[in-house]
């Protein structure tokens, strides 16, 4: 074979190869263009930064309504009153009559101490009394004598002013006898235990036959719980607002609420504010009564106290969800009568987590955006569809007044607007 056929066949291949490269690459390049056109069309054309064709979100009205400004706190019940129960005398412990947990009233009895010790010295104390009483009727007796013979001068004076001064010194020995019968009476008393407050009765702390001492040995607590106070603490910079509120004539209504605030408890007043600031917290310390028939408060519990301060009649609400954070501050999407959105700046009172208190910003009526926020732009068109498994939202708070057939074609596509279903 000559040099020149091979040099042929050589440049044949090349050639081969090069078109089927390009061929390759061409065949790719026109995959991904029909991809990539493919997915622009799904997603449409954007303009001004916002999808062609309506996005779907769920709105709610402004409305006028009756709004409660609370404060929250966290707060412990507390016994209204407490008592530990320790006897007064010391000595065995002969009965414990009283069982644990138990509702007493004021002056049960609960335990008796060993008396016999203290009934002898009771006995004594009215001998001696029975005694100084003898001598000082004796000395009386004298002294009128005395004074019968001074009369006469058959006595000197000295001697009558002796017996005076015996007469006087067994009186005040006579008094001396008395408040010693008195005590030992008292301690005699004092073996028997009895309840100082109504309330009930904790766990037992000492047995019989222990030997108790004098103020020192706690037998038994009780509690009062009905009624029951609950103690909580509000920041200094909203105690102006409180005390404003409790100097009317209306109580401030306070309620206790579970660890979870899915439960009300109970419902109460506040019955009493601090005098002075905690320095090292910067709060006040406040204290609410509650009536505890149920025993729903339990003492040393722990609750979420919601304290009512006032209740606007008429207030202008909207969905605390629907309030947006910027640079400039809150605002909200609010939806125009042709379903458009724009971002309108707004003020708010107050909030309590579900509806927030307008100062400015918006009317009653007025459209907000709730859920679905994350894909609008200043102008996109949006459709409102109510969240899945509840109804459309409608406006109950406006009116709705009866429209004509010429009204209905003058407005056009200015119509209440309705929320669709979620797909």
């Amino acid at each position: 074979m000559s040099d020149s056929s091979v040099t042929s066949g050589k440049k044949t291949s090349k050639t081969f190869l090069l078109a089927a490269l390009v061929i390759g690459v061409a065949v790719v390049g026109a995959w991904w263009w029909s991809q990539n056109s493919a997915e622009k069309t799904a997603q449409g054309p954007r303009m001004g930064g916002s999808f062609m064709g309506a996005v779907p979100v769920n709105a709610q009205q402004v409305r006028l309504d009756r709004f409660a400004v609370q404060l929250k706190a966290l707060g412990t019940v507390t016994p209204w009153n407490a008592v530990s129960v320790t006897s007064q005398v010391s000595g065995e412990l002969d009965k414990v009559l009283f069982d644990e947990g138990q509702f007493v009233e004021q002056g049960t009895l609960l335990a008796q101490i060993d008396p016999r010790n203290y009934q002898a010295a009771l006995l004594q104390a009215e001998g001696a009394l029975q005694e100084t009483r003898a001598q000082l009727a004796s000395a009386e007796l004298d002294l009128k004598r005395y004074q019968g013979l001074y009369k006469e001068d058959s006595v000197a004076r000295q001697t009558l002013e002796q017996q005076q001064a015996i007469v006087a010194q067994y009186k005040g020995t006579l008094k001396v006898r008395e408040a010693q019968r008195d005590a030992a009476r008292l301690d005699v008393e004092h073996t028997q235990i009895t309840a100082p407050i109504s309330g009930r009765l904790g766990l037992r702390a000492v047995d019989a036959g222990n030997y108790v001492s004098a103020a020192t040995t706690e037998l038994v607590n009780i509690t009062q719980d009905n009624p029951i106070a609950i103690n909580f603490t509000i920041p200094e910079h909203e105690l102006q607002a409180v005390l404003q509120a409790y100097r009317q004539e209306q109580p401030l209504k306070v309620q206790a609420w579970n660890r979870d605030e899915t439960e009300l408890l109970a419902e109460g007043v506040l019955d009493s504010i601090d005098n002075q600031v905690d320095v090292t917290t910067g709060s006040v310390r406040l204290k609410a009564r509650f009536d505890n028939p149920q025993q729903n408060l339990f003492p040393n519990q722990f609750v979420n106290v919601h304290l009512q301060v006032t209740v606007h009649e008429q207030a202008l609400l909207l969905p605390a969800d629907a309030i947006q954070f910027g640079s400039n501050g809150r605002f909200v999407w609010q939806i125009k009568d042709d379903d458009t959105v724009v971002i309108q700046p707004i003020e708010i009172i107050t909030s309590d987590g579900t509806s927030s208190m307008l100062r400015s910003g918006l009317a009653a009526g007025d459209w907000v955006v709730v859920e679905g926020v994350d894909r609008l732009r200043s102008g996109s068109k949006v459709e409102r569809v109510a969240p899945a498994g509840s109804e459309p939202a409608v406006s109950t708070e406006l009116a709705v007044q009866p429209v004509t057939d010429s009204e209905q074609a003058g407005r056009g596509a200015g119509k209440q607007p309705q929320q669709k279903p979620a797909e």
